[in-house]
């Protein structure tokens, strides 16, 4: 009996209340039971219902993608458009084996098993989803993504998500597996303008889908899964497309589709590509546009289908006047025959960061690896143009443009020599002011500076990150004595949005391209909000450009003349070359700013760092970047409105020596004129026989732009000097 007790005992315990001291009633398990029936019965009601309801369209018939097309700031004038759809459709049959079964494996292995959706793969996402705390998509099948093209928007909600898997069980019960691969093959978008297989096959390979080889047909099922990031004429695209080709290599081999041994052959070889097939649009200067364009809208979370094929309207803020005046700018300046140099030329509107004009290169589409880099966006040492963010950081730190720092040249600081441009150590200066070492650009001033600032250096890149440099450029910096000097590299665009910064009277706001985006019925899909913060005072602004409109009245920027108030700076940036080929010049740049606009030109060679001394001749900022600046801004200056720079704040100083004007020298008294008295007549001589005297010799001004040389003086290895 006693044993039976306690089995009853055991059993009740089973049902006994969460954190009660008795047994559930069993009224209240029935109910519970009840519930999870009616509730099972309910969901299998409104998934029947929710079958019958919805229907399937004839595929194929409604998917017409539409040409997204990209417009100048005025809303009219068009700059190019992004895959033109260009679709040739074609048979299960004509698609080659290796392309049907590289498909499978690179977006759904369980194809030919599954019933439309992967019951598996949508727990997978759905996990997935909860701990992101978003949806972010997965678990779609082939099947799923036919019906997310062809019938559906690419919203990710969980009901658009409930209705593409309904669709895809039906379409999966109506269609064969045959018929839903092709018809996947025939509407997908493989980048680059390419809709469909056969038209990737041609674009890439030069040959109809039935010709794809295995390593062919793999490259093509990577990269539907992000054409842009997959893109293979973009830099570095082996790194990015390697991994996911060997995944769909071994899933071939998986499938017994090829060999293990064909997988481990094909597998970290990329196939042949041809040369891009992108429209005419990509032709030219233009093209850098089209593709900083298509960056962005990456970047604002647009989709590549909607960007590709969308039918959308993107109103960028280049304006078309400018843009051609700075190719024309460019075009015009630079000397003939040097086919390794690269410009940059890039104009952002200050207090609002809108960049008008970009010119990253002359061809998107010419020959080399080169062609493809937009220069505007590029990494390029700055020189001398650094030395801007120290002017700020003395404003901020108790200085003021009339503190005196030592222009003495060369200058020992610790282990390291500095010097300044001109021959036999660099021009010495003596004592100078902030200002007038801004306006000559003189080295060891600002080294001086540097070392008289507590945490001067990094007090430096705090002013070049408040200006507008991002965080990420900054963090390939280090708080180095001569950081002052530009010695590693910025993007011209972010240099250029950092100036705008002081023109606008401390007002920072961040750079962008994309004013608004609407769709093919007009409706607003994006529209850009200017955000501005005060990163330093007016004051600090203004004494800031003061210094900087020294440059352009009587220092190293006087080429850069203009009908409006006009500051900028030249920057040379040089480095001890690691082959101990003693010093290279690396670039050469003018920083130029109007009250309205801000422009930073760049002159690089090669794959941006190679020798300029000896290729581009003159080299220094204040020739060939100044001139180009000049010639920019006298097509698109408007001399009766040319605005105002923030006032000077006259910011005095609490550390340092103070320069002060010498008092101006007494007006001397009249003297009476004495009697004139007679001359005697001299007596004739003999001419001498002449001599040749010798010629003068040019000490040259010593700034960082226009001195005859730089001295080879040892610096720390990477440093700039200019």
């Amino acid at each position: 009996m006693a044993t039976n007790r306690k089995k009853d005992s055991q059993k009740r315990g089973l049902f006994r209340r969460i954190g009660g001291n008795g047994p559930w009633p069993v009224k209240v398990i029935r109910w519970l039971l009840l519930l999870a029936v009616l509730g099972f019965l309910a969901g299998a009601a409104a998934f029947a219902t929710a079958y019958a309801v919805v229907k399937i369209p004839d595929p194929n018939a409604d998917f017409q993608t539409q040409t997204t097309d990209v417009y100048f700031s005025d809303g009219s004038t068009k700059i190019g458009s992004f895959a033109t759809q260009d679709r040739i459709m074609v048979d299960y049959d004509e698609i080659a084996e290796p392309m049907r079964a590289a498909a499978v494996a690179a977006e759904d292995r369980t194809f030919w098993d599954n019933r439309g959706i992967d019951l598996r793969g949508i727990v997978r996402a759905l996990r997935d989803n909860t701990s992101s705390g978003e949806i972010t998509g997965g678990g779609s099948t082939i099947t799923q993504q036919y019906v997310k093209i062809l019938y559906l928007t690419q919203d990710q909600t969980y009901t658009r998500k409930a209705k593409e898997a309904i669709l895809s069980i039906k379409v999966d019960r109506q269609l064969s597996k045959r018929e839903i691969l092709e018809g996947y093959l025939n509407t997908i978008y493989f980048g680059n303008g390419a809709y469909g297989v056969e038209v990737a096959a041609n674009n890439y390979f030069g040959k109809s889908a039935a010709e794809l080889s295995v390593p062919e047909s793999a490259y093509l099922a990577t990269v539907v899964n992000s054409p842009t990031y997959y893109n293979p004429y973009t830099e570095g695209a082996a790194e990015r497309i390697l991994p996911r080709y060997n995944y769909v290599l071994d899933g071939m081999a998986k499938a017994g589709d090829i060999t293990a041994e064909e997988a481990a052959e094909f597998a970290d070889q990329l196939p042949a590509f041809q040369e891009p097939s992108e429209s005419n649009d990509y032709q030219g200067p233009n093209g850098h546009l089209l593709q900083l364009v298509k960056t962005q809208m990456t970047n604002l979370q647009f989709t590549d289908y909607e960007i590709n094929g969308g039918g959308l309207d993107i109103i960028t803020t280049f304006d078309a006047g400018m843009q051609n005046a700075a190719v024309e700018a460019v075009n015009q300046v630079r000397p003939e025959g040097l086919d390794e140099l690269n410009e940059s030329l890039v104009s952002v509107e200050p207090g609002s960061g809108a960049v008008r004009a970009m010119y990253g290169g002359p061809d998107y589409l010419g020959e080399g690896e080169r062609a493809s880099l937009n220069w505007a966006t590029e990494l390029v040492q700055p020189g001398s143009t650094f030395k801007a963010f120290a002017v700020v950081a003395a404003l901020e730190n108790g200085y003021s443009l009339r503190t005196l720092l030592n222009g003495n040249s060369p200058l020992q600081v610790g282990n390291d020599t500095i010097v300044n441009q001109g021959d036999s150590g660099g021009q010495s200066y003596g004592r100078v002011s902030l200002d007038q070492a801004t306006a000559n650009s003189v080295n060891t001033a600002f080294v001086d500076l540097t070392d008289q600032m507590e945490e001067g250096p990094q007090r430096i890149l705090d002013a070049a990150k408040q200006s507008g440099i991002p965080q990420a450029t900054l963090d390939r910096i280090e708080p180095v004595i001569g950081v002052s000097l530009g010695y590693e590299g910025v993007r011209p665009v972010d240099m250029a949005n950092a100036y705008a910064t002081f023109a606008s009277g401390g007002q920072r706001a961040e750079w962008y391209v994309i004013e608004r985006v609407v769709n093919s019925q007009g409706e607003p899909q994006y529209e850009h909000e200017v955000s501005t913060s005060q990163a330093m005072s007016e004051g600090v602004a203004g004494d800031t450009v003061q210094a900087l409109q020294s440059v352009v009245r009587r220092g190293s920027g006087t080429s850069a003349q203009t009908q409006c108030p006009t500051a900028g700076k030249t920057g040379t940036a040089t480095a001890t070359d690691a082959s101990g080929g003693g010093e290279r010049v690396s670039s050469s740049w003018f920083i130029g700013m109007t009250p309205k606009l801000v422009t930073a030109v760049t002159f690089s060679r090669g794959v941006g760092n190679e020798q300029l001394r000896g290729y581009l001749n003159p080299f220094f900022g204040g020739t060939y970047p100044a001139q180009t600046f000049g010639a920019f801004q006298r097509q698109v200056i408007d001399p009766s409105d040319c605005g105002e720079f923030p006032a000077p704040g006259n910011i005095q100083a609490s550390q340092g020596q103070l320069y002060t004007p010498p008092p101006p020298e007494p007006e001397p008294e009249p003297e009476p004129e004495p009697e004139p008295e007679p001359e005697p007549e001299p007596e004739p001589e003999p001419e001498p026989t002449e001599e040749p005297s010798p010629e003068p010799t040019d000490p040259g001004d010593g700034g960082d732009d226009d001195g005859p040389g730089v001295p080879t003086v040892p610096v720390p290895s990477g440093w700039t000097r200019d």
